[in-house]
């Protein structure tokens, strides 16, 4: 059945959740909706959720209980609370948020359409958090670059089995299931005709790819993907590091699309703090995959995640995460302060860290982690890089050739030039001047600065 309105999703939380936002409104536009970026205009509205941290699942029942006074405004309006935290949540959605119409779990989105039908033949308050062993499959159009993109995401794999923890995701995302290697080149190729020129590969761990259905490894994956032509770069997130394989670190040293860069989240640089988040490796063990890193793939940019505040964590394992960022002397971090989750056995550990504590030791990371990134930055000075345009500088820098302050900001005189950026395949933005340059080129840039977040080059 089709119907006429148009649809606002509002998404929360990861790449991954990212993707799955496209995927709804993929389902929506088959049944005749159509994608408004406008919140009143909305007839139906999808709140794809993230659990990860407390912070964002509140934030999901913040934006849905502000829902109600355009419900009251459009009684036709259908609500939905979608992936993590309604798969954690359940029934309990309904009891925080009584008008919402759809509680649609990770394993439901298959039924997504029927349950849409199902409210418009008068059902309210439909709860579906069934788990399934299949992969929600839809296949992109035309309109998924309607926006003039040039990457998207493309999942190989659901679910995780590593149960850390801390961690939600094998208990709102289910067992891991990887994707048909032929499914994925199908999608990847759609997105190739449509104009899409990089991809980047999702999954709890791709480096688990295809081990539990016997099927070819995440390495040979991306030796499919690459040769997919008119795509012309390949990313992937995220690499749990007790499975990187030494075949994988030489597809990241052989496969000319694959770009020179890996996220490996570290979380802790304590052997004891990693013993208790059952991570399965030790600090020295990282520490040896990350030589055999920068040994075959010498330019490689390293990216990692870390936690601090973990229970119990002490002032000296805090310091021997900071010493790990000395010696590996990452490109870029991601880091939060621990958050307790109701249904992970961390919730339950004892020694828990006091909220300053945590945000102090949080904000010395950010501090430590900055000369790093800084020092890395400026190697690239005087180097040519390979940039691939995304589109025009979302701000004007400021260049050594300006006579205002040199540093980012605002530009008082840029001769009509239009300021594009782009990023390096060690991901790495950089902003440069350019007419007539168009998404998807790839140029060699000159770097003739380094920013806190960002290069500047010249053609």
């Amino acid at each position: 059945m089709k119907y006429k309105g148009f649809a606002y999703i509002y998404t929360i939380g990861c790449q991954m959740n990212v993707y799955d936002s496209e995927k709804l409104l993929s389902v929506l536009k088959s049944i005749g909706y159509e994608e408004t970026e406008v919140l009143d205009k909305a007839d139906i509205v999808v709140c794809n959720t993230c659990t990860i941290r407390h912070k964002a699942q509140e934030k999901a029942y913040s934006f849905l209980g502000r829902l109600s006074k355009l419900k009251k405004k459009k009684p036709h309006l259908i609500s939905v609370i979608a992936g993590c935290v309604a798969q954690q949540d359940g029934e309990k959605a309904l009891k925080r948020l009584p008008g919402i119409d759809i509680v649609l779990g990770t394993q439901s989105f298959s039924r997504f359409a029927q349950l849409v039908e199902q409210v418009k033949g008068g059902r309210s308050n439909i709860v579906d958090i069934e788990s399934k062993e299949t992969i929600f499959e839809v296949m992109p159009d035309s309109s998924c670059n309607s926006k003039n993109e040039i990457s998207r995401f493309v999942t190989i794999m659901q679910g995780c089995e590593n149960f850390c923890t801390y961690c939600v995701v094998p208990y709102v995302r289910g067992k891991e299931k990887s994707r048909k290697p032929e499914a994925i080149i199908q999608e990847i190729e759609l997105l190739a005709e449509y104009g899409i020129k990089e991809v980047t590969l999702l999954g709890q761990n791709v480096n688990s790819y295809g081990i539990k259905e016997n099927d070819i490894s995440f390495a040979k994956l991306l030796k499919k993907v690459n040769a997919v032509s008119s795509i012309t770069r390949i990313r992937f997130a995220t690499s749990h590091p007790k499975d990187l394989s030494d075949e994988l670190i030489y597809a990241l040293r052989d496969l000319e699309k694959v770009c020179c860069h890996l996220h490996l989240p570290v979380q802790s640089g304590s052997d004891r703090i990693l013993k208790r988040m059952n991570r399965g490796y030790t600090k020295a063990s990282y520490l040896k995959k990350i030589a055999k890193l920068k040994k075959e793939c010498p330019k490689i940019a390293i990216s990692t995640d870390l936690i601090t505040g973990f229970p119990s964590e002490t002032r000296e394992d805090f310091d021997e995460t900071l010493n790990l960022m000395k010696e590996v002397e990452f490109d870029s971090v991601y880091a939060f302060s621990y958050s307790d989750r109701s249904i992970t056995p961390a919730m339950k550990f004892d020694g828990k860290i006091e909220e300053e504590e945590k945000r102090a030791r949080l904000n010395e990371l950010f501090a430590f982690q900055d000369f790093y990134t800084d020092k890395n930055n400026k190697k690239l000075i005087g180097k040519i890089e390979s940039v691939l345009v995304e589109g025009a500088s979302k701000k004007r820098m400021k260049t050594v050739n300006d006579t205002v302050n040199q540093s980012e900001g605002e530009i008082n005189n840029f001769n009509d030039t239009i300021q594009m950026m782009g990023r390096t395949e060690s991901n790495k933005i950089v902003h440069f001047a350019g007419n007539n340059i168009e998404p998807g080129m790839i140029l060699d840039l000159k770097i003739e600065q380094a920013y806190p977040h960002s290069l500047w080059g010249t053609m």
